[in-house]
């Protein structure tokens, strides 16, 4: 279910990046014509009519984005599916369409009905997901030869229409008790006072997904109970501190608490996306501070992080409460954002509205501490702070769901820039040595998403990817890739024949380290290559060797032996694994210098020979000669211990151990 949640929170992000350049068009049209909305000027017409084409087609929007964002494949066809799943309940579920079953006059249809229209989020919504899951279900059907030209994709939208008009059938029927229920609960708490303002606030924040919120709009900003607090406020009528009081509270939220807890989503968000982040947060904050349009920032953690969510409501409760409490009112006709409250200023019964600033910085604070709080300690994936790179991401990890190194290959190949940017690829043990046209069009952030280690530019046309000791599956992953000019989603080969078994560690045993060589003991970090000396490969040790044979370095199965034959891989049986490489770049000359005397599945112990490493070849080539030990998997590592740093050592002898976590 979370898993659901979360996918489905990352495809309502195509649609919602939409709606801030909506919100400010329709801000900056109602600015500069308040009171005509666009009838005195025809830029102010201009603006608002654009903002309302995506605004007032909200329903349109999440119903394509969630059906295509949440099918298997993204194909077009699922978009659509998703707009004909809208298209039913709007023509059946309009006050004409209802009038005209009931027979009855337009003016008599049931007020849960006049809300049925595009921009109904909570129908849109259904619609999307609904969609989604017929064309997962139904998009590869064959059907009968007289009916082949159906079949597929044909018939999703068919099916899917089908659905929807059941749907319809139901909603006819549950929609108006439930509207009606929620109209008589506003008016019980409406006779609340200050209380009720607080418990309004939470519930219409609280409702904005189902898209009921408008049922106990009508009732405290309309005339439908006799409050009409949005009438009485610009017609200046009623009770000074009292009429507005439904409205005020949300000017400190929409102007400062979320715009405070977007920097808090912000702050949170892994480094490698913080950018994206703060252009999505930057917009959104932004959008809810100038016009009190809060769709887009709500709507990007609404899903994926609905506790927050729900403390949002509360928080915006509070607010609610808190200004009717202390009768400081102020009003609005769009929303409740910068424009409507230099405006309201001007309106004589707004009864202390700079004080509503007052609380706005206040709720500032409340919100970033209590946002940052929430998200961290229950780890929620606000924007940012999921893992992967997004739907792409997901989309190619399901499709080679059997194949993580297809999968992670598809990543970093995508990151790369594709067939289009990559000319050629190598490895050595640890890393993919990658030419490509431009290493400027390498996205950086998006393969270390995938959970690399490290990426190194070289120059202008090269580029390595630091993978670790199964590099070698990924790069033969990545060359099938190169081959077919791009990604291919429909290799799934089983990895099962080529992933050695890991055993679990045990936790607090300790593993015998041995000498390799005989020479001299350093540590890691001074060796001559950084991918080691930084320990991205994990903690270790090397040698710099004096005499030409190699030993195994600790007991265990060789699990792996690299085909240039300069290192390989040793796992212990308390899952410890263990890569020994000889020299530093030895990769580049293709297994000459050395002579294996091990194999794949051999066991070994302390005193086995591993392997010759001709010195004096490796030397003449121009390349580093430490016989480099690094214990690659170091989550379950707990220390490593060396006794002989920095003095000369035997093959064989004791140098230290390992204590496993």
């Amino acid at each position: 279910m979370k898993a659901y949640m979360q996918r489905m929170g990352r495809s309502l992000m195509l649609p919602v990046a939409t709606l801030p350049v909506a919100a400010l068009f329709s801000g900056i049209g109602y600015w500069i014509d308040p009171t005509g909305w666009g009838a005195n000027n025809i830029v102010a017409a201009f603006l608002l009519k654009a903002g309302d084409s995506i605004l007032a087609n909200l329903g349109v929007l999440f119903a394509v984005g969630l059906a295509l964002g949440m099918s298997k494949d993204r194909d077009g066809a699922s978009a659509l599916t998703g707009l004909v799943a809208l298209l039913v309940p709007m023509q059946l579920l309009n006050p004409a369409a209802i009038a005209a079953f009931q027979h009855i006059d337009v003016e008599k249809v049931n007020a849960a009905f006049t809300k049925m229209n595009n921009g109904n989020v909570f129908v849109g919504i259904l619609a999307g997901l609904l969609a989604a899951a017929m064309y997962n279900r139904f998009s590869n059907v064959k059907l009968p030869m007289a009916l082949s030209f159906f079949s597929g994709k044909r018939c999703v939208p068919i099916v899917t229409a089908a659905l929807m008009l059941v749907v319809s059938a139901g909603l006819m029927f549950i929609w108006p008790p439930i509207f009606g229920a929620l109209v008589a609960f506003g008016e019980t708490i409406a006779k609340m006072g200050a209380v009720g303002a607080g418990l309004y606030g939470f519930f219409n924040r609280l409702l904005i997904p189902t898209g009921l919120h408008h049922a106990l709009n009508n009732v405290f900003w309309f005339n439908t109970a006799g409050i009409d607090d949005i009438g009485k406020f610009w017609a200046n009528e009623g009770t000074k501190g009292i009429t507005g009081m439904y409205q005020a509270g949300f000017f400190p939220v929409m102007m400062f608490g979320l715009p405070a807890g977007a920097y808090a989503i912000y702050r949170q968000s892994r480094p490698e996306k913080r950018k994206a982040t703060a252009s999505l947060m930057l917009a959104a904050a932004f959008a809810s501070f100038f016009t009190g349009v809060t769709e887009p920032l709500e709507f990007s953690f609404m899903f994926v992080a609905w506790p927050l969510y729900v403390v949002h409501a509360a928080l915006t409760g509070i607010s609610m409460f808190i200004a009717a409490l202390f009768h400081w009112t102020a009003g609005f006709n769009f929303s409740a954002g910068l424009v409507d409250f230099v405006l309201s200023l001007r309106v004589p019964i707004a009864n202390q509205p700079l004080m509503l600033v007052v609380l706005g910085l206040i709720m500032a604070v409340v919100y970033y501490f209590v946002f940052t709080f929430v998200i961290k300690t229950f780890n929620l994936m606000t924007p940012g702070r999921e893992e992967g790179e997004g739907e792409e991401d997901l989309d190619l990890d399901e499709s080679f769901a059997d194949n993580k190194f297809a999968a992670l290959a598809a990543r970093i190949y995508t990151g790369l820039g594709g067939a289009e940017n990559v000319v050629s690829i190598d490895n050595c043990t640890t890393r993919l040595r990658l030419v490509v046209k431009d290493t400027a069009k390498a996205d950086q952030d998006k393969i270390k998403a995938t959970g690399v280690p490290g990426v190194r530019v070289i120059d202008k046309e090269n580029i390595q990817v630091i993978v670790g000791t199964e590099v070698q599956f990924v790069a033969d992953e990545m060359n099938k890739m190169q081959q077919n000019g791009g990604v291919s989603v429909a290799t799934t080969t089983s990895t099962a024949s080529i992933v050695a078994p890991v055993a679990s560690a045990t936790g607090g045993a300790t593993v015998e380290v041995y000498a390799p060589a005989q020479g001299t003991l350093v540590a890691i970090d001074q060796v001559s290559d950084d991918v080691f000396s930084s320990k991205i490969m994990g903690n270790g040790f090397a040698i710099q060797p004096t005499e030409n044979t190699v030993y195994t370095p600790i007991a265990g199965e060789i699990s792996s032996i690299f085909p240039t034959q300069h290192a390989l891989g040793i796992m212990t049986p308390t899952g410890l694994e263990v890569l020994l490489h000889m020299g530093v770049d030895t990769v580049d000359l293709k297994g000459e210098p050395f002579t294996m005397k091990v194999k794949a599945g051999q066991k070994v112990k302390a005193g086995d020979v591993i392997a010759i490493m001709d010195l004096a070849a490796v030397k003449a080539a121009g390349k580093g000669t430490d016989i480099i030990v690094a214990l690659t998997n170091g989550e379950v590592v707990d220390q490593l211990t060396l006794t002989e740093l920095g003095k000369a050592v035997t093959p064989n002898q004791t140098i230290g151990q390992v204590t496993l976590k």
